[in-house]
């Protein structure tokens, strides 16, 4: 492809990029049906090696659970992403979980969103894999997910196209 093939594709490719560090676990392997069925949207789940949640792209915080533990974005091309810290984690109350952000802001790609204690989910006897869903999927195009087996924040988790 020519030079100016590659950059009109680039325009209709979006990037989100990974909000956790870690190891990453396929959609189908994410410990709770409601997200490994795709029932929410196809994404991937994250095992963090760093207790931190920043920012996928530059949007806004559409929702933030009150127990802290979940929180939704849009971007201005309008990809959704919810991010969940462990699984069935609401049932802990906010215990172990911080916002540094609040449902309204803006924010920019790589802004720590959120802050939670992954040894203190485990020893409540909760899996602390982190969904990351793509809650529009149904509206896109196509979600490339990257196959990486290990990602870092500034990896690029999807490449979506609306």
């Amino acid at each position: 492809m020519s030079f100016l093939g590659n950059l009109f594709n680039k325009k209709n490719e979006i990037e989100v990029f990974a909000p956790l560090q870690g190891k990453v676990v396929k959609l189908n392997e994410i410990p709770d049906p409601v997200f490994s069925s795709g029932m929410m949207g196809d994404g991937v789940g994250i095992e963090a090696s760093e207790n931190l949640v920043k920012a996928p792209f530059d949007g806004e915080v559409v929702t933030l659970f009150p127990t802290n533990h979940a929180i939704g974005l849009i971007n201005a091309e309008g990809v959704e992403v919810l991010i969940h810290v462990g699984i069935n984690t609401v049932e802990m109350n906010g215990e172990g979980f911080k916002a540094h952000v609040a449902q309204g802001d803006k924010v920019k790609q790589g802004e720590l969103l959120l802050e939670f204690d992954a040894d203190l989910i485990h020893e409540k006897g909760y899996s602390s894999v982190t969904p990351v869903i793509i809650t529009n999927s149904a509206e896109l195009k196509s979600i490339q997910i990257n196959n990486k087996e290990n990602i870092d924040f500034s990896d690029e988790l999807f490449t979506v196209e609306k």
